[in-house]
């Protein structure tokens, strides 16, 4: 009897043809420089970038820059070069000149001195690259996120150099300076372990411990320190693990912050509360436990002496948790508690601040929570005390000031009864207000009406949606902001 793939009862071993690379356009490589000759040919800033990227990397580079005016382009980068020298001809270049070249660089618009160039650069053994001519190229210069010895290269073949541009971007947000000094630390750390382990295990079993802990510390220089307790088997940080509370944000996931997402990518449990929607939890590195420790309206959640309790079990396990709220997690977000229950048990916490709910809804309606002229100060208070019910320490006569902005959190029960005791301490009825639900999501709605008239209108707004309402002069209302606005590009050198 035959299997369905297509072996028998007994096993018979499979003939299986591993998966293939898919094709590449060119293969990427990292060139070693330092030391060697390199010729620029051209005056532009483009052929400039080129010679400081080579500068960069140690080269000796020779500029031919056709004639005095051309050459002054270059005074600056050659009396202050970033590493290797560069040495400026003020004439235009000859074969001879590619003579021990390691790469041949060109800014060169004619066609035929284009081709002029490719063939005596090759007569020399060099390989050409000829800006903006990508089909005379034999490499190519990819875009480059730069965390040195860290260095990522970004290529398009040319076809999309913007889009390579964006992709570095994107990249540069999520990679984090202090990398830097983690890899310099490998660098010289990499010897002194090849003297200590012969085992291929016991070294890979250092550097997974080095990688955990470079993550974990990429705000801090590496110490010698670190290196006696990894080689001695041990986290120096991690004996128990780090808790990290991190602001989510008002929901839009483009508006966390670079810690943010890099504690996200750090974390191996991430505890979130119900606002943090799916599309944030996706910024997590994938084999992240994610556990849901939210609060849902009045009804049955997880109790904060609870949570308290699983912060401190996981870290305690070794754990790199991450404790996810939405908002900022320093504004009614509980985080003391958290805090000092971490502290209690003497494991490391941290807070990532993020971008409130408040400062999310002013922004997805245009206008700013402390106007000139319309308001003096801004305060946030809370709808609801613990038993749900309109908190009795409200000062009503600060809610009243005309010249103050009122944020009221989560008020979906009591503002009724909010916005009445306000009236009654003085507020103008006609003060303006916005009630916003699901704030700078795609799901977000908006009512706008008075402080008189704002609860009928929040009655409106979806079930179970978060809302937050804004009382105050700044709340008028006013034309829509525009939102889809274009990204910042900048012009591409990287053919």
């Amino acid at each position: 009897m035959t299997d369905i793939l297509g072996g028998t009862k007994a096993g018979r071993a499979l003939a299986v043809t591993p998966a293939r690379i898919a094709s590449l356009p060119n293969l990427p490589l990292f060139h070693k420089l330092q030391g060697r000759k390199v010729v620029v040919a051209g005056s532009s800033q483009g052929a400039l970038w080129k010679a400081e990227l080579l500068s960069a990397s140690g080269a000796d580079v020779l500029v031919l820059a056709d004639h005095e005016v051309g050459a002054s382009l270059y005074r600056d980068l050659a009396a202050r070069p970033v590493s290797g020298p560069v040495t400026i001809l003020p004439r235009e270049w000859t074969e001879e000149d590619l003579d021990g070249a390691a790469l041949a660089v060109a800014d060169i618009a004619d066609r035929d001195a284009a081709l002029r160039f490719v063939a005596a650069a090759h007569a020399a053994g060099a390989p050409a690259n000829l800006i903006d001519q990508t089909d005379l190229c034999d490499v190519q210069f990819g875009t480059i996120v730069n965390r040195s010895p860290v260095v990522l290269a970004i290529s398009t073949d040319g076809g999309a150099p913007m889009l390579g541009q964006s992709i570095r971007a994107r990249v540069e947000s999520v990679l984090p300076l202090g990398l830097s000094g983690w890899a310099k630390a490998a660098q010289k750390w990499r010897p002194l372990l090849k003297q200590r382990f012969r085992s291929f295990q016991d070294r890979r079993a250092f550097w997974q411990r080095f990688t955990a802990l470079a993550w974990a510390n990429v705000d801090r220089d590496p110490v010698d320190a670190d290196f006696g307790a990894l080689v001695g088997g041990v986290n120096p940080e991690q004996r128990n693990g780090i808790v990290t509370l991190v602001g989510a944000g008002p929901g839009d996931p483009e508006l966390l912050t670079l810690k943010a997402v890099r504690a996200l990518q750090s974390a191996t449990v991430i505890l979130y509360d119900d606002l943090v929607g799916p599309a944030i939890l996706e910024l997590a590195r994938r084999e992240a436990q994610r556990v849901a420790v939210g609060k849902t309206g009045h009804g049955p959640s997880c109790s904060q002496a609870e949570i308290n309790r699983r912060i401190i079990s996981l870290a305690e396990a070794g754990e790199n948790v991450v404790r996810l709220k939405g908002g900022d997690p320093l504004v009614f977000g509980r985080a003391t508690e958290e805090v000092d229950a971490c502290r209690a048990a003497g494991i490391e916490v941290r807070i990532v601040p993020g971008i409130s709910a408040a400062q999310g809804a002013a922004a997805s309606l245009g206008f700013s929570l402390t106007e000139r002229d319309q308001a003096r100060r801004v305060q946030y208070v809370t709808g609801h005390d613990t038993g749900g019910d309109l908190p009795a320490t409200i000062e009503w006569k600060a809610v009243a000031d005309p010249d103050t902005t009122t944020v009221i959190y989560m008020p979906r029960k009591t503002l009724e009864h909010f916005t009445a005791k306000a009236i009654a301490a003085g507020l103008d009825p006609e003060t303006p207000a916005v009630a916003v639900a699901s704030a700078t999501t795609p799901d977000q709605g908006q009512v706008s009406g008075t402080a008189a008239t704002i609860a009928s209108f929040a009655a409106d707004l979806p079930a179970g949606a978060p809302v937050i309402v804004i009382l105050g002069r700044v709340a008028r209302e006013r034309p829509a902001l525009a939102t889809d606005l274009p990204e910042y590009s900048q012009m591409s050198l990287a053919s």
